[in-house]
C-alpha cells in the first residue's frame, strides 16, 4: 500500500493557536489511506499516567497504545482536529482515524484539495479531558496566585519583631528577641 507521506509537509496550522499542522502537497481522493500514525509502540498502564498531559497518545486497546510525542518525524501527529476548542466556520474535519490490526492510520472521508490542512476528528473524550485539563490548569493558577500573594504577605509582617514592632524594640525598654532595646533617655 502506497501511502502519501512524501506529499505531506508541516507549517503553521490555519487554526488559531493550533501550533502546526499536516498539510498536502497534492490533491488527495477520499477514501485514501494517507499516513501510519507512527510512534513508540506501548501498553496503555505505561502511558496512562500521561493521559491529558501528552496529545499524542493513540490508544489502540489495552495492550497497545502509539506515543508519537518522542517521534517528531511522525506526521500524522500534526494533524489537527478542526472540531477541538476553537471552531471556524467552514473548517471541518476531511479525515477519520482507521486501523488496521494495530496499525493506526489518517484516511480521507472527502476528497482534499492540494495545500489543504489535514483534519481528523480526535474523538468526544479526547476534547472532554483537554477542557478538563483546562479548568485544572484554570485553578491551579489562581491558588499559586493566591499564595504568591499570601507569601508577599508574610514576608512584609516577618520583619516585624514578635511584639508587633518594626525595629524590635518594646515600649518599656526592656529587650526583645535577644537584644537590648536602644531607647533614648530625657537629660536631666
Amino acid at each position: 500500500m502506497a501511502l502519501l507521506e512524501k506529499y505531506l509537509f508541516v507549517k503553521k496550522s490555519t487554526i488559531p493557536n493550533s501550533g502546526k499542522g499536516l498539510f498536502t502537497k497534492k490533491a488527495i481522493a477520499k477514501g485514501t489511506r494517507i499516513v501510519e500514525y507512527k510512534g513508540k509502540k506501548s501498553a496503555w498502564k505505561d502511558v496512562a499516567d500521561e493521559d491529558g498531559k501528552n496529545g499524542y497518545i493513540f490508544y489502540v486497546n489495552r495492550n497497545h497504545v502509539i506515543n508519537a510525542l518522542p517521534t517528531k518525524n511522525a506526521l500524522a501527529r500534526y494533524a489537527n482536529d478542526a472540531r477541538g476548542l476553537v471552531k471556524i466556520k467552514g473548517i471541518n474535519n476531511n479525515c477519520d482515524y482507521v486501523t488496521d490490526g494495530l496499525i493506526p492510520y489518517i484516511e480521507s472521508k472527502k476528497d482534499i484539495p492540494a495545500g489543504a490542512e489535514i483534519f481528523v476528528d480526535y474523538g468526544k473524550d479526547y476534547w472532554k479531558v483537554i477542557r478538563e485539563n483546562i479548568k485544572l490548569w484554570k485553578q491551579e493558577a489562581k491558588d499559586a496566585e493566591k499564595e504568591a500573594k499570601k507569601k508577599k504577605a508574610t514576608k512584609s509582617t516577618s520583619k516585624k519583631s514578635k511584639n508587633g514592632h518594626k525595629n524590635g524594640k518594646s515600649l518599656n525598654g526592656k529587650s526583645v528577641a535577644g537584644r537590648k532595646a536602644k531607647t533614648k533617655r530625657a537629660k536631666a
